[in-house]
């Protein structure tokens, strides 16, 4: 079985590629079960806003303090061995915590705690799942093997997991956790399945250091004019993003008057696009010539969305505009993370791709935080009005670093 890439190349989904396709659309599927069941038994052991705040923040943190770390071990070591043991290790910890559960012994600072050293682990897989992808399917493949990575993550996590989670939790608090457990180890599984003669290591020079290296991942990406401009605008996208996500709930209810069941199947709308936008994300870059110039139209688009998401108070007009949003959010993503992988050199990969993605996650909080503050000021869709000039803005960064290029 077959996928037809850009430039014509094959990506088989026997061999490796299938496997690390199942890991992670596994993964996927566990940790949505885990991301709806966590805050429920957060808000079970306190009424506190500034703790539950504290157990989100936990889960961001760790990209800030050991996301460009994570990608220089991922360069170093073997990158299927680091993958498969990491998910070994999130698969203890959270079994740990379901038996915790179970017996009666949960405390909001142990959610604290597991949200932290699970995304503490993360910053090593990620960057490693992304360095790998390239020894395992041809380069000029890369943006169809990542469109279906993509979207079957985003379908298992959007349709299947975030709904198997309400159900798993009211049979039993721990059972949600226990599920999320067993997806890591059958991943670990699978990743350690992985051909060991299509991954390959490059070996440091003598007397390297991790922060020399760390210095020569964040170089690479500052003087690659066309990285450099996808980095910034994916910081911008996600400083939108971030506070969009943080005001949806009053956008979506109060601004444009859905009920709570007309909040969910907004919320779905959303999530369907992301799926249509991985389905057809490498159609487009073939229709306009290259990833840069699909990422253009793409985050033009996202602002046009934002202008209609702050000025119509409707719920269908959400809905429609959410759903363009998430299709171009999806092609924007699948470029971003095919261009990183094409134009680096597979030993730097690691660190460039970390540096890429701690870039970006700072915008989330930052944009939660502004956001909120512009509300309190204005009005609840002002900041979605804001959030399309600075999308667009985005836009012309991207066009303007691959004009240059």
């Amino acid at each position: 079985m077959t996928v037809v890439a850009e430039a014509g190349e094959a990506v088989r989904w026997r061999g490796g590629y299938g496997r690390l396709w199942s890991a992670a659309v596994l993964s996927r599927f566990g940790d949505a079960v885990r991301n709806v069941a966590l805050p429920l038994v957060a808000a079970g052991l306190t009424t506190s806003p500034f703790l539950l705040s504290v157990v989100s923040a936990a889960g961001y943190l760790p990209w800030l303090l050991f996301g460009l770390l994570g990608g220089a071990l991922a360069d170093r070591v073997d990158r299927r061995r680091a993958m498969w043991t990491v998910d070994v290790a999130r698969g203890v910890l959270v079994a740990a915590f379901a038996a915790g559960l179970a017996l009666g012994h949960a405390h909001i600072a142990l959610l604290a705690v597991l949200a932290f050293a699970l995304t503490t682990l993360q910053t090593l897989f990620d960057t490693a799942a992304t360095a790998i992808l390239p020894a395992l399917v041809p380069r000029t493949a890369l943006p169809s093997a990542n469109a279906r990575l993509m979207t079957g993550q985003a379908l298992a996590g959007t349709f299947l997991g975030a709904p198997a989670a309400g159900l798993l939790v009211g049979a039993g608090v721990a059972l949600p956790f226990a599920v999320d457990a067993a997806t890591y180890l059958v991943a670990a599984a699978l990743i350690a399945s992985l051909p060991r003669s299509d991954i390959t290591t490059t070996a440091r020079p003598a007397g390297s250091t991790l922060r020399a290296e760390i210095g020569a991942g964040v170089r690479r990406l500052w003087r690659d004019r066309l990285l450099r401009g996808a980095s910034l605008a994916n910081l911008l996208g996600n400083l939108v993003i971030g506070g969009l996500q943080a005001l949806l709930v009053f956008i979506i209810t109060r601004w444009a008057g859905a009920s709570d069941v007309v909040f969910g199947l907004v919320l779905a709308a959303y999530g369907a696009g992301g799926v249509a936008g991985g389905l057809i994300a490498t159609r487009i870059g073939r229709w306009v010539g290259g990833g840069a110039r699909a990422m253009v139209p793409a985050l033009a688009a996202q602002a046009g969305c934002l202008v209609v998401i702050g000025g119509v108070a409707h719920p269908a007009a959400t809905a429609a505009a959410l759903a363009v949003f998430g299709v171009a959010g999806m092609v924007v993503n699948v470029h971003v993370v095919t261009i990183t992988q094409q134009r680096t050199p597979d030993e730097l990969l690691g660190r460039v791709s970390s540096a890429q993605r701690t870039v970006g996650i700072v915008g989330a909080p930052a944009g939660a935080l502004l956001f909120g503050a512009l509300a309190e000021v204005t009005e609840v869709n002002v900041p979605a009005l804001a959030g399309a000039a600075v999308m667009a803005a985005a836009s012309l960064v991207v066009l303007r670093a691959a004009r240059a290029d």
